[in-house]
């Protein structure tokens, strides 16, 4: 007796496929989308098929160009593991000291949503980006919020890891309780 995978069609396996690989990309980020959406390498530097315009032959380009680009951070992602939890940690203790609330699981949880643990993350198409403030760092801060929630102590640099954490966290004491309190974009 044939599965039901085994009896679709090669079209409609692989679309069931997709579907499948989407749904479970909201919990693996960007990166994985990316990643999952990109021709493989022999695919990108296929011949386009006929009537295949410039502009889709250019798409496929720069969408493989940059799946290598994510391909390269992801092989860098244990020492970036490591560096995220130091810096996680280093501002739990500033936070304790100042008495701002927060666990490491919420800072962890939306620093992975929100940047998949690169500091250097910018947001360089939403709203706030296209009023010439975009968000930055691991916890996708502007920079008027971070000058805001501050916390002495720490660099007065929006993408230092541990200032950018602390006052993402600061600022989510003041609006929702704790970090632990946010669940989507803040």
């Amino acid at each position: 007796m044939r599965t039901s995978a085994q009896s679709l069609a090669p079209a409609a396996r692989t679309a069931r496929i997709r579907r499948f690989s989407v749904s479970g990309l909201c919990a693996a980020g960007a990166a994985a989308a990316a990643l999952t959406l990109v021709p493989s390498p022999a695919h990108a530097s296929a011949p386009a098929s006929p009537g295949t315009s410039a502009s889709a032959k250019g798409s496929a380009a720069a969408v493989a160009a940059q799946a290598e680009t994510l391909a390269g951070k992801a092989e860098k992602a244990p020492a970036t593991t490591d560096k995220l939890d130091t810096w996680i940690r280093k501002s739990l203790k500033i936070m304790e000291d100042k008495g701002i609330p927060g666990t490491y699981e919420g800072l962890h949880r939306n620093i992975m949503r929100e940047s998949g643990g690169d500091p250097e993350a910018s947001n360089g198409w939403d709203v706030n980006a296209q009023n010439g403030t975009p968000s930055k760092g691991l916890l996708q801060v502007i920079q008027p919020t971070f000058d805001a929630y501050h916390v002495p102590g720490t660099a007065k640099d929006l993408t230092d890891p541990v200032a950018n954490i602390t006052a993402a966290a600061n600022y989510a004491a003041d609006k929702y309780g704790s970090i632990d309190n946010v669940d989507s974009a803040y």
